[in-house]
């Protein structure tokens, strides 16, 4: 088991330390050239989660740090990591530092928030992740680096290779560890950590810390400081949502209605073969879209997500997997074409838009069959939307006029009062501060354009994607 440097008594994982507040990241005791380097990326004031966070990593201490994506986070346990490698001894296949990531687009996202910084200090950076030749890492091992940024799947390859080890790792961290335990990673994480040493400093940061980050937490992280951020709502963007109801016959042409008036959509599709069809028919109708699944290798994956966020495409269709690692600006509507398969997935897919203090439109489509599910799906979030019926007319959808439009009656009013399980509503204006509890559970009934519980079940099977 773990222990902080300072060997106090062990602490629970609710247990938290206060820390004084710092005026900017030069009076944090970083090394001079990290702080240049930062103040040439326009960073010289910490984010609350850095100057919670950054004094008792700094200092040396496991740090459990609660907050959401899109806080800062990054930095706040990069910084520690560069700190202690600093000067430090390069060898081959034996890195010193780890970073763990439930994708591959995070992965070259904290790559490159990281590299100006390991660059000023001499360091060498290396990605694993799945989706290239896994020769080139092998030989980048070997050549040696001081820091492995990887995807579990890919980094237990190398190390069943005997292509890396990590026996030599001074310091740890889990980035956005509740994604890691959504994606099915608790295993090799727990397997991973176990091959670290026992004494080496451990960072675990996550938006959440129930289920198997707790078990995590509890079993290599007994002695920490917890540092819990929450996010300041004046900051948090206005979330409207909707459900769009329609024939499963008239999905396409509704879907191309609404997207060819919204550039700069995130569809979500549950299967990668779906979200493959998707872009394709969504192409085929007029709309630029592409689509973004573990089915693509990392050069395709790393294409279609740059034409996403230079423009060319308009739309990008992902799942719920790939999703993860999508952080892209001004992403004005996410669009649930097919329903998500339990609460916490449509929290985490809606969090792509209204970020940053901006508003954001969150819009459901279904079938009057699985409208029902939907509803109490969307409850279970936390979400009170506003249903609208999709009409054969071609008049385009907006936002604008969804949040003008009339709503459909409740379905569970209908229910009660004896009446035809039809499209329903009743659900007041669905504007929300963004985010919804989170936690498990999933409706009873199958997802839009899905076939129910028989694609989702589907869906379901095979191992984690990010690998």
């Amino acid at each position: 088991m773990n222990n902080v440097a300072d060997g106090r008594a062990p602490s629970t994982p609710s247990d938290s330390a206060t820390t004084q507040p710092t005026t900017g990241l030069s009076d944090l005791g970083l090394p001079k050239v990290v702080v240049k380097a930062l103040a040439r990326e326009g960073i010289t004031e910490p984010t609350p989660i850095q100057q919670a966070v950054l004094p008792s990593a700094l200092a040396g201490h496991n740090v459990l740090g609660r907050a959401k994506t899109g806080s800062g986070k990054t930095l706040s346990f990069g910084l520690p990591v560069l700190d202690q490698l600093a000067g430090g001894e390069r060898r081959s296949k034996a890195p010193r530092a780890l970073i763990l990531v439930p994708t591959r687009e995070l992965a070259n996202q904290v790559q490159r928030a990281l590299a100006p910084l390991a660059a000023a200090l001499h360091l060498r950076i290396a990605t694993v992740l799945g989706g290239v030749p896994i020769n080139r890492q092998i030989k980048t091992l070997k050549d040696g680096v001081d820091l492995v940024i990887a995807t579990p799947g890919r980094l237990t390859d190398l190390i069943d290779r005997r292509a890396c080890s990590l026996e030599h790792i001074e310091i740890t961290v889990l980035d956005e560890a509740d994604h890691l335990c959504d994606l099915g990673f608790y295993k090799p994480i727990d397997a991973l950590l176990a091959k670290t040493p026992a004494g080496g400093q451990r960072l675990l940061l996550s938006a959440t810390l129930d289920g198997d980050v707790d078990k995590l937490v509890r079993r290599h992280l007994p002695q920490h400081v917890l540092h819990e951020v929450e996010s300041d709502v004046a900051d948090e963007g206005v979330m409207e949502h909707h459900v769009l109801v329609s024939e499963r016959s008239d999905k396409i042409a509704t879907a191309k209605r609404l997207l060819e008036q919204n550039p700069r959509s995130i569809v979500f599709a549950r299967t990668r073969r779906g979200a493959t069809r998707l872009a394709r028919q969504l192409t085929t109708a007029g709309v630029d879209a592409v689509d973004l699944h573990g089915d693509l290798d990392q050069r395709k994956r790393e294409r279609n997500l740059a034409s996403f966020s230079n423009g060319s495409a308009s739309v990008i269709v992902a799942t719920d997997i790939a999703a993860r690692g999508i952080h892209v600006d001004d992403v004005r509507l996410v669009v649930h074409y097919d329903v998500p398969a339990e609460h916490k997935a449509y929290t985490h897919r809606s969090g792509r838009t209204a970020r940053a203090g901006e508003s954001g439109t969150v819009i459901t489509m279904t079938t009057p069959e699985d409208l029902r599910d939907v509803v109490a799906l969307q409850r279970k979030a936390g979400v009170n939307a506003r249903q609208h019926r999709a009409t054969a007319t071609p008049d385009p959808i907006t936002p604008q006029s969804l949040a003008t439009g009339g709503t459909l009656p409740d379905p569970a009013t209908q229910q009660r009062s004896g009446g035809a399980r039809k499209p329903s509503g009743g659900q007041g204006g669905g504007g929300q501060r963004r985010g919804g509890h989170s936690g498990g559970g999933r409706p009873n009934g199958g997802g839009a354009g899905s076939g129910g519980n028989r694609n989702r079940n589907r869906s379901r099977r095979g191992a984690p994607a990010s690998r």
